[in-house]
């Protein structure tokens, strides 16, 4: 039987949904998770007003693009009207769902009264949803904290407050803003928002594992989980746990040879999108997970020295003979072997 959860008039083929992540959920990282089997990934967090100047850049980190089966475009701001402006702008470029961001901590986010910062003013952050589910006919949903700090956890009463307002679902990270990532996601707390509404509530925080996912589910009640920093080089994971919270498979993880393709795949795409050296720039991140994620080489400080020698090279072509010649030991025996003369798109190309 298909499990998965709804969203207003959209139906999410899975309950593994993948977080908005700044310099991370890009189109090249959103067409690659999807393509590895992810259900719902959305796009960096977008903010509404350039949105609505249609800023290039903004217009580009917002860029749905084919080959996704499903497209959430998150936006963040604290003007009603220009977030009224994101949510029309946003369903034009192809929303299926729009997302409100309430939940990010980041200093440079709060400072201008965004964010997590909301969670201080829920009047104004009421208003922000009013706009949004006024601009548009996508379903609009809010991503939240537990509140700004211990002493003012209200993320039942807002979540309440926005499910009148019309919002469709509520992503709850089980910390406070205060909290920043520090201690453990609180995912019983959680289940008092759950309590509180009847739209489809998400769990979200130190989500990595199996056994995570699980306990995640069952503490808050919760109807789908979000993955956020446990997908960092690996694209994979929300696909692996949403076949384990099925039928309890434990998927192996990619072995050299298949590990190596979508790291290839990966580069190459984000070299086609920005154009270099963009490309090679946004990609370094990425590139240094997947090294520290690998279980080669086997000592830790060797993965490290390798990591940083990788993130050192300046070209697509050398990135891809190097990390061929650090996995090559592996990927004939027991692994699949990988084709990776370079097939790089001319720079530019989107």
């Amino acid at each position: 039987m298909a499990t998965g959860v709804q969203i207003g008039d959209v139906w999410v083929p899975g309950r593994v949904l993948t977080a908005p992540m700044t310099g991370i959920t890009d189109l090249p990282f959103r067409r690659l998770a999807s393509r590895l089997g992810a259900a719902y990934v959305a796009t960096e967090m977008v903010a509404a007003a350039e949105l609505a100047r249609a800023r290039p850049d903004v217009v580009r980190r917002a860029a749905v693009g084919e080959g996704l089966p499903l497209t959430v475009i998150q936006l963040v701001g604290r003007d009603p009207a220009a977030m009224a402006e994101g949510a029309r702008m946003a369903e034009r470029a192809g929303a299926d769902i729009i997302d409100l961001n309430f939940g990010c901590p980041a200093k440079e986010v709060t400072g201008s009264a965004c964010g997590s910062a909301l969670m201080r003013t829920p009047d104004l952050a009421c208003r922000l949803i009013e706009a949004a589910v006024n601009a548009t006919s996508r379903p609009v949903t809010v991503k939240m904290r537990l509140g700004w700090d211990d002493h003012s956890r209200n993320a039942a009463d807002l979540a309440r407050r926005a499910e009148a307002i019309g919002v469709q679902a509520v992503t709850v990270h089980g910390r406070t803003r205060q909290q920043f990532y520090t201690g453990a996601a609180d995912w019983a707390a959680v289940g008092e928002v759950k309590a509180a509404v009847s739209v489809p509530v998400i769990v979200n925080g130190d989500i990595v594992t199996a056994d995570d996912a699980r306990a995640a589910l069952a503490r808050s009640g919760a109807d789908a989980l979000m993955l956020g920093r446990g997908v960092y080089g690996r694209p994979w994971l929300a696909a692996h746990l949403e076949r384990a919270l099925a039928d309890g498979t434990v998927l192996e993880e990619p072995g050299a040879g298949e590990r190596l393709a979508i790291v290839v795949e990966h580069l190459r795409a984000s070299v086609a999108f920005y154009g270099l050296p963009l490309g090679l720039k946004m990609f370094r991140k990425h590139l240094g997970w997947y090294v520290e994620q690998a279980p080669w080489p086997a000592d830790p400080p060797e993965r490290r020295a390798a990591k940083a020698r990788l993130c050192r090279l300046d070209s697509p072509e050398q990135v891809e003979t190097a990390l061929a010649a650090l996995w090559r030991p592996l990927t004939h025996s027991g692994n699949s072997a990988v084709d990776i003369e370079p097939q790089l798109t001319e720079a530019g190309a989107a």
